[in-house]
């Protein structure tokens, strides 16, 4: 990048002197006040005229958090899930993982404008249950410039899909009718979801085209008051507790493109 500014430098000194020479001629006839706005108005100019577009990049990132979701014992119907004192102290809570990525435009050097997707995970009771959220959209976050690290602070509005599936440890249960079939105790959701996904972080510039990402989020789902997708239930079950797991998690990975160490 150095090397490529002073040849900038290199190739239009030349021309500068060319038209500082070509000036002082033209401008015999000018008063030092007059010389003096003449400047004042180019270096206007040229600050007026910087790029809209600076940059672009793209990259992965792994993510992990602690996740908070709202009792099973409200989100199904059935009761293959046993009793209810078992339903009630099915976990709810637990740690996720996951994997994603975004693509970006740099704007007046200071602007992230693109989009972002995601896959998380939340493994539960080690029976194969597990709370996976799929989600993306779109994002902007603005970020400034502290020598090599680029603070910054964003959102992302999209949407994105759960899958909730619970398989009890007695999941599988022989019917005592004298036959020799089976049938499991396990409840199975999948659901749309609509997304604001606050964040902040930074970027650590490792060249003029990498840079380490760190980042903090939390995801705030949201939709219609009640659930009309599971029926019978017993009471309203909002969306926002439907949906989640909601809660913070820590991003960490690599983005590559045209970007300032």
């Amino acid at each position: 990048m150095r090397k490529q500014i002073l040849f900038i430098a290199l190739l239009f000194l030349p021309l500068c002197a060319a038209w500082g020479q070509e000036e002082q001629y033209s401008s015999s006839s000018y008063n030092d006040e007059n010389r003096y706005e003449s400047s004042s108005s180019r270096r206007e100019s040229k600050k007026s005229s910087s790029p809209v577009f600076t940059g672009f990049s793209g990259g992965m990132m792994i993510h992990a958090g602690y996740m908070f979701s709202d009792s099973p014992d409200k989100l199904f119907s059935n009761t293959g899930l046993g009793s209810e004192d078992y339903r009630k102290n099915l976990p709810k809570d637990g740690a996720a993982i996951g994997l994603g990525g975004a693509l970006r435009i740099h704007l007046l050097d200071h602007i992230h404008l693109g989009a972002e997707g995601h896959v998380s995970t939340m493994p539960l009771m080690k029976t194969g249950s597990s709370i996976r959220t799929a989600w993306g959209g779109a994002l902007c976050d603005y970020y400034f410039h502290v020598g090599k690290i680029r603070p910054m602070l964003g959102m992302t509005v999209g949407g994105g899909s759960m899958r909730r599936l619970y398989v009890p440890d007695n999941a599988a249960v022989v019917v005592p009718s004298g036959g020799d079939s089976t049938f499991y105790n396990a409840s199975f959701t999948r659901t749309p979801f609509f997304l604001m996904d606050p964040y902040v972080g930074m970027e650590i510039g490792l060249s003029s085209h990498v840079a380490l990402i760190i980042r903090i989020d939390y995801m705030l789902a949201f939709g219609r008051s009640t659930s009309d997708l599971v029926k019978g239930l017993a009471e309203d079950v909002k969306w926002s507790n439907f949906m989640t797991p909601s809660g913070p998690r820590l991003y960490v990975g690599l983005m590559f493109g045209k970007m300032k160490k």
